[in-house]
């Protein structure tokens, strides 16, 4: 394990100390939601974004860590710390959970793999995912625990798997939901099978295995119910009932071949040469096979629109979610069954397999970290700086405004000026009805949208009385028509004239919104103290000492495969 956290540090730590991930779609907009907890910790009211919105529509430890850290190494690499966390805690996560299904030997060549897995550098350096590249760690971590209460009835298991799944459940709310399930059943899968199959005195009953079940769920929820109460409360009375927002990882990858090739050929990079491997030996290994159920049906998931299943299955759900995490998580849920392909290959064809094995892995790893520079989410690089000077002077704060051209740096403008915004990148936690009801996403990137966001953009610019919304910032040519029209005019410009100024007269200063959302001091409270409390706690707790309790299973010499023909078992 020593060798394996340090070939993660000599991979992934030169791409975070190049701070590579601030490329990537969703980066900036965890560094600004880090950067209002390193201000207000106990109030998740965040004014900057949607003239005003609840920052508990987000589970917070991701971004609290960073807000902690970055008082010392600042925002940016605060964020470089806490995804290098992340990544390393993947790797002891992968470890123990491949331990439950394969050898020692076989678990550590699954470990090693997921230093290089394409799915994992796509999150961190192109989509930005820090959430569910932390959540899905620890729920990993959790997970042998579990297997441990689950198989031996251990309340030291007990007492670690709760705490870590509810510290999982505080970084990533999608991951509670779904992936949480998903790699939770082939754990419950095993321990019943490996109650029937042991001796007589360690059996385990399917009562008192369902027994088992219900009270670590029971206990676990009404934790994470306490923990993310906020998040619930915001849920309950507002729930998300805006027109759905298009996303590429729901199309037909057969008939958008672009999206297939962001959202499935870089994700899972040669991995894909391996699935069929996978699936033999998976299916072919009567212990893998409720493992290879769970990757089968969430790597289905992952394929979004292109079959079937995530529609069907998903229902509503379908047109909310993305679906490029479940393409992770359906990697980390193989990489058991290809530790054992890995080691059988290299038993039987030694230094043959082990030079392609490893360029291919090197191959796919260079790929989703070159991939955020082909093919970078927001293709614009400039600085913010400036026009965060201009909003700071000469009162110009005092209004709001909303930009035009600039991707994901409006979450990088956000964090440097005092002004406030009626745009912003949260899709789940605006309410404003010129926002929710046309079917775009960031009024910023509006054209990209088509009809949708461009009427959403002129709602606002209609609406601008009521907002005090007095400057547009437009670094696009294509929306000055459209702001000429409307009735502003352009008041300066900034950067060689490359970044221009729209004005409209008349318009009142902001006021700040009433709005029902607001958290209650009470919520903030809770927000401010319990998610990274648990995660504390959880730091602590898995220092218990326990008996180790490995599962049965035999090791590589004798690792049997039922011959699906005669019935027989050959080695």
């Amino acid at each position: 394990m020593s060798f394996i956290l340090m070939v993660a540090a000599a991979v992934h730590l030169p791409l975070l100390l190049m701070q590579l991930p601030l490329k990537s779609y969703d980066t900036n907009f965890h560094i600004f939601f880090a950067s209002h907890y390193a201000q207000h910790w106990f109030d998740p009211w965040n004014p900057k974004w949607f003239a005003g919105f609840s920052q508990t529509t987000y589970p917070p430890l991701p971004q609290q860590w960073t807000a902690i850290l970055s008082w010392v190494l600042g925002l940016n690499m605060a964020y470089m710390a806490v995804q290098f966390i992340g990544i390393l805690l993947l790797v002891v996560g992968v470890y123990r959970f491949a331990e439950l299904w394969v050898s020692p030997r076989a678990a550590s060549y699954a470990a090693l793999a997921s230093v290089f897995i394409a799915s994992e550098g796509f999150l961190v350096y192109t989509a930005g995912q820090l959430g569910t590249t932390v959540a899905a760690p620890i729920y990993l971590n959790a997970l042998p625990f579990l297997f441990q209460w689950l198989r031996h009835g251990s309340w030291r298991s007990f007492l670690k798997a709760f705490v870590l799944l509810v510290t999982a459940a505080a970084a990533h709310h999608v991951t509670l939901i779904f992936g949480s399930v998903l790699f939770a059943l082939p754990v419950i899968a095993l321990a019943w099978m490996d109650g029937r199959e042991n001796e007589d005195s360690d059996k385990v009953s399917m009562p008192a295995l369902v027994v088992r079940v219900v009270s670590i769920a029971l206990v676990t929820g009404a934790a994470i119910a306490v923990v993310l109460l906020p998040f619930w409360i915001g849920l309950i009375r507002y729930p998300v009932t805006q027109t759905p927002i298009p996303h590429p990882s729901r199309a037909n990858f057969l008939l958008s071949p672009e999206h297939g090739i962001n959202y499935f050929v870089v994700p899972y990079g040669a991995l894909i040469l391996a699935l069929p491997f996978i699936v033999i030996r998976g299916g072919s290994i009567r212990r893998l096979r409720p493992l290879l159920f769970g990757f089968w049906a969430t790597f289905l998931l992952g394929l979004g629109g292109t079959t079937p299943v995530a529609p069907v299955l998903l229902g509503r759900s379908f047109n909310v979610l993305t679906f490029e995490r479940f393409s992770y998580w359906a990697t980390l849920l193989c990489l058991p069954i290809l530790g054992q392909v890995i080691v059988e290959s290299l038993d039987r064809f030694r230094l043959k397999a082990l030079i392609p094995i490893a360029s291919l892995a090197a191959a796919t790893c260079a790929l989703a970290a070159a991939w955020s520079t082909y093919k970078p989410a927001d293709a614009a690089n400039f600085n913010v700086d400036s026009v965060a000077l201009w909003l700071n002077r000469d009162g110009h704060d005092r209004y709001r405004y909303i930009t035009l051209g600039f991707g994901s740096k409006l979450s990088r403008l956000a964090i440097q000026t005092n002004a406030n915004s009626v745009d912003g990148e949260s899709n789940s936690a605006r309410m404003l009805p010129e926002l929710t009801q046309f079917g775009g996403a960031a009024l910023t990137s509006a054209k990209y949208f088509s009809k949708p966001g461009l009427d959403s953009l002129r709602a606002m610019l209609n609406h601008a009385d009521r907002y005090g919304l007095k400057f547009v910032i437009v670094r696009d040519s294509y929306y000055d028509p459209l702001l000429y029209f409307a009735g502003w005019r352009q008041v300066d410009s900034l950067d060689d004239k490359t970044i221009t100024i729209w004005s409209k007269d008349g318009v009142p200063p902001a006021v700040p919104m009433n709005a029902a959302e607001m958290p209650t001091h009470f919520q903030g409270l809770i927000w401010g103290t319990l998610p990274v409390g648990f995660s504390l706690l959880a730091m602590l707790v898995v220092l218990l000492p326990e008996k180790r309790l490995r599962p049965v299973h035999v090791e590589d010499a004798a690792y049997v495969r039922e011959d699906l023909v005669s019935g027989g078992m050959v080695s």
